[in-house]
Formats: structure tokens, sequence, C-alpha cells
């Protein structure tokens, strides 16, 4: 299908969640979803920090120039960027972020496809992550749900377990 004129060059830039620690969900995405952290931007007149993390491709490097790194992190496809309000790791009566998944609902999930989602949740259990779904678990079988530092949902999908999941229905 050929898009609307105009739209030819759009590409969906990022996702951006709002997380009440920083260090605990770079943490996370980092070492738990092997992410890569592109850049840490500060606004101190506005008191929050932005963290833009993504998978690299082999070989890719992230550019020194800032100039070039903007164009980098900005012209690329499914960016993450966590948005931290300075304050709420420390604020004990900051209740946390609304998942999405709790009434009312809105936002469901991001969606990881990996090789092998068993071998993935294997190392998801070794790591002590926080499952909401596993792969054996509900209707659909073969795909799970694991929980980020602040309870945001992540499907864990294997792009070949999908097709039989979802049928041959056409759009």
């Amino acid at each position: 299908m050929k898009r609307p004129a105009g739209t030819e060059h759009f590409v969906l830039n990022q996702t951006m969640l709002r997380v009440r620690d920083p260090d605990a969900s770079i943490a996370f995405y980092r070492d738990i979803l092997g992410m890569t952290l592109l850049q840490r931007l500060d606004s101190q007149e506005m008191q929050f920090s932005l963290f833009f993390l993504a998978y690299l491709a082999d070989g890719e490097t992230i550019p020194t120039d800032p100039a070039e790194r903007a164009r980098f992190i900005f012209s690329r496809e499914t960016t993450l960027e966590l948005t931290h309000n300075w304050g709420t790791e420390t604020d004990a009566n900051f209740a946390g972020y609304h998942n999405g998944n709790d009434e009312p609902r809105g936002f469901g999930h991001l969606g990881i496809s990996v090789p092998d989602v068993e071998a993935a949740c294997a190392r998801f259990e070794r790591l002590k992550v926080r499952f909401i779904k596993r792969p054996e678990e509900g209707r659909m079988s073969g795909v799970a749900f694991i929980a980020d530092p602040d309870n945001y949902w992540i499907e864990i999908l294997s792009p070949g377990g999908m097709a039989p999941a979802l049928g041959s229905g056409a759009a």
C-alpha cells in the first residue's frame, strides 16, 4: 500500500514513558533487555531528564559530534524515551505512574521481539524479572509479559510464533 503524499519519509521515532527512578529503569532496559543508552538530556530549568535508548545494529556506533548524534537519535526507528521528573525517586508520597493496564485502561505495553521466547523467559527468570504472564499461561501461548521497574508491561514475542497465534486474517 502506498503511503499518502507527504508521509513517505515519516518514521515512528520514539515512545516516551515517565519513570520514577532513572537508575533502576536504565539498568532494566540496558541490562535486562539489552538496549543502549544513546543520550541523556537534562533540563535544569524544568527539573527533568530525558534518556533515549535503542537497540544498535552490530557495528553501529553513536556519533560523538552533538549535531550528528541528534540526527542519529531523532531519525532512527523505535527509540525509547524515558522521562524522569526530578524528585519522584525520593518522594515517599509519590504513588507512581499509571501503567495503562489498571482501570481506567489506556496505554497497554511495549513489544520486544526475540528469537526464542522460552530462552528469553528463562534468562528473565534467572535475573528475577517480574512476570505478568508466562508463555504457557493464558489463552495466547508462546507470548510472555514482563514488568519494568515502573510496572509498565513489556510483551515478549517471537515473530515466528505470532503467525500461528494471529492466524492468516488480512487487514
